[in-house]
This record gives structure tokens, C-alpha cells and sequence, in this order.
């Protein structure tokens, strides 16, 4: 196996654990916080898809499907283009509102896509490739793949912990 099949493999699963999470919530359930400074699994799912939409976007010297699929539009958030919800505030979390879970799964797959098409293309020179020298070492593509993985996979479980409290409450 291919070091592009193992990071595709592992951005699959962020998909899936992400369906699993979102699967058959109305509006109400997304937008649950299990206390008033918590995340939604609706912002989770949204800001992990916005950095991994950003990160790789950048990689890939492409646009963002954010801004060039009509996400921006459709969610209508009302924040800054560039946001991708890092810093954000209780009451920007609670601001992302979604009637069910379709829109997230939308540009979540629209993302996944776009991710698999980078990394069809991805060889051991594109991991080397260094991308921020403001840090010491140097940041490569390779790294901040991983640390997309790890972000998103991260708050992919905080969703899927969130969606158990909803079904407890019952």
C-alpha cells in the first residue's frame, strides 16, 4: 500500500465516523450543546470540514468548495469568508444552526472529494514539500496532512460522544 492510500483511507474514515454521528438527527439534535460553552456536533462537523476544505484547498493550489460549490450561500452563517470557526465564541458555535444533516453531509462529501483527488496525486516530494517556514522545523505537507486528519478525526469522536448524550436523554 501507497503512503496516498493510507492518508485516503484515513480521510474515508473521517467521513464515515462523521455519517455515523449525523445519521437521522433533526435540527434540534445537531444543534444539542451538553452545556452552554459546549460544541454542537453541527459545528463540529462544519468546522472540521472547513479546515480540512482550507488546509487542502491550500495544498492543492485550489479553490475551496466553501466558495466555489455554493456552501458559503447555502449555510448562510453570516461570518467572514475565511473563517473555519478556530477562536470561535459560544455564541458563534451557536450560531450554526442547520435543519438537518443533509447540508453538512453535502459539503462534507463535496470536501472528502476534493481531498481524494489531492492525494491521487500525492508522492513522497509533495510530503517533503515544505509549506510554513514560521515554525522550527519547517511545516511539510505531509505534517499538516496529518494534522488535518488528526483534527478532524478528533472532532469526529466529540460527535459521536455528543450524539450518545442525546440518545441517553432520550
Amino acid at each position: 500500500m501507497e503512503t496516498k492510500d493510507v492518508l485516503a483511507d484515513a480521510f474515508g474514515r473521517v467521513l464515515e465516523d462523521f455519517e455515523r454521528a449525523l445519521s437521522g438527527l433533526s435540527g434540534d439534535d445537531l444543534s444539542f450543546r451538553p452545556d452552554a460553552d459546549a460544541n454542537s456536533i453541527a459545528w463540529l462537523c462544519w468546522h472540521a470540514t472547513r479546515v480540512e476544505d482550507d488546509h487542502m484547498a491550500e495544498l492543492a493550489g485550489r479553490t475551496q468548495a466553501w466558495h466555489d460549490s455554493g456552501f458559503e450561500e447555502r449555510f448562510r452563517f453570516g461570518f467572514d469568508t475565511r473563517d473555519v470557526g478556530y477562536g470561535h465564541t459560544t455564541a458563534q458555535v451557536g450560531a450554526v444552526r442547520v435543519d438537518g444533516p443533509e447540508i453538512l453531509l453535502d459539503y462534507l462529501r463535496a470536501v472528502h472529494g476534493r481531498t481524494l483527488e489531492y492525494l491521487s496525486q500525492v508522492d513522497a516530494s509533495e510530503l517533503s514539500r515544505v509549506i510554513d517556514r514560521n515554525w522550527d522545523p519547517p511545516v511539510t505537507a505531509g505534517v499538516r496532512i496529518v494534522s488535518v486528519i488528526d483534527d478532524c478525526i478528533q472532532h469526529a469522536g466529540q460527535a459521536a460522544y455528543v450524539r450518545g448524550l442525546i440518545e441517553r436523554r432520550g
